[in-house]
């Protein structure tokens, strides 16, 4: 199978077929008239038959060289089109970002980050994915999203690890459950509680179970729900307690219509921060995403202190 054919004699060749000048087309490409001529020379050589006829001084096109020169132009625009998309590209504003999120950072941080972002790069494509941890590392591998707002759990040589901010896990109740009425959680009641959490599966999840089964403590009662904001109002009902991180409910924390509280003696902390390829230069676009985001964090952790 032979090659892919030489763009520089398909753009002789194209302006050769529209003037049937050897002389005009090299004037427009700015090169001699045996440079033109060995150029078709070499394509029609390539190509294994004749493209042109000499008529006089004027120069027609053969039946093959008409059929080639219906793909030239297309293939000419084509590349017209790509060299165009590029430049606009690098134009301030433009270009395209593709995010993969946590529902929670979907809901609580990203809103007022990509607001920002919009006012900087108005013309830009922003694409969204939300998922889990694993979920965002598959579409990291499979060049979906390029960056990935989540959890820092397993290391993973491939991706580097920009922290944001870190936050610390803690039980929720009703302010109508005898451990919010206490001021504190008692331990034996523990396993008698109904947990609601956002998905089993979860990296959270895993940490939050590892973290009572040091402790001696097993979680019976476990209610998956697929909404952040379904398990808050089944907490406030008293249908069950939740653990999460205090930013996902500040608003019902501040209004007391939920209850934060420690989950013990020792802290379950977790790490937040932006994955992406190793190696991988960022654009412009996502420099300016993760500033955004960082201060973003920064806002929010200030306003749990």
């Amino acid at each position: 199978m032979k090659g892919p054919l030489d763009s520089r004699q398909l753009q002789a060749f194209a302006i050769l077929a529209r003037t049937g000048s050897f002389t005009q087309t090299a004037r427009e490409l700015f090169l001699t008239q045996s440079a033109v001529s060995h150029s078709i020379k070499a394509l029609e050589t390539d190509i294994g038959c004749r493209l042109l006829d000499r008529v006089g001084k004027k120069v027609m096109l053969t039946q093959s060289g008409e059929h080639l020169l219906k793909h030239t132009q297309v293939i000419l625009r084509e590349m017209q089109a790509a060299r165009d998309g590029i430049e606009q590209l690098g134009k301030w504003g433009r270009g395209r970002l593709r995010l993969g999120d946590t529902s929670t950072i979907c809901t609580v941080l990203l809103p007022p980050v990509l607001r920002e972002f919009k006012e900087s790069f108005p013309q830009s494509l922003i694409q969204v994915e939300p998922g889990d941890s694993r979920e965002l590392v598959l579409g990291l591998e499979r060049q979906k999203i390029d960056l990935a707002v989540g959890l820092q759990h397993t290391p993973d040589e491939r991706f580097d690890f920009l922290p944001l901010f870190s936050d610390e896990l803690v039980f929720l109740v009703s302010p109508l459950h005898p451990w919010a009425q206490a001021g504190a959680v008692n331990r034996a009641d523990i396993p008698k509680q109904s947990l609601i959490i956002y998905r089993k599966g979860s990296h959270t999840f895993r940490i939050v179970d590892d973290y009572f089964r040091k402790e001696d403590v097993v979680l019976n009662t476990v209610i998956e729900l697929g909404s952040m904001e379904a398990i808050k109002e089944m907490v406030k009902l008293g249908l069950g307690v939740s653990i999460v991180a205090p930013w996902v409910a500040q608003e019902e924390l501040r209004s007391r219509s939920l209850v934060a509280l420690p989950l013990g003696r020792r802290k379950l902390k977790r790490d937040w921060g932006i994955l992406h390829w190793r190696g991988r230069r960022l654009t412009l676009a996502e420099e300016t995403f993760v500033g955004l985001s960082r201060t973003a964090a920064e806002n929010l952790t200030l306003t749990l202190d």
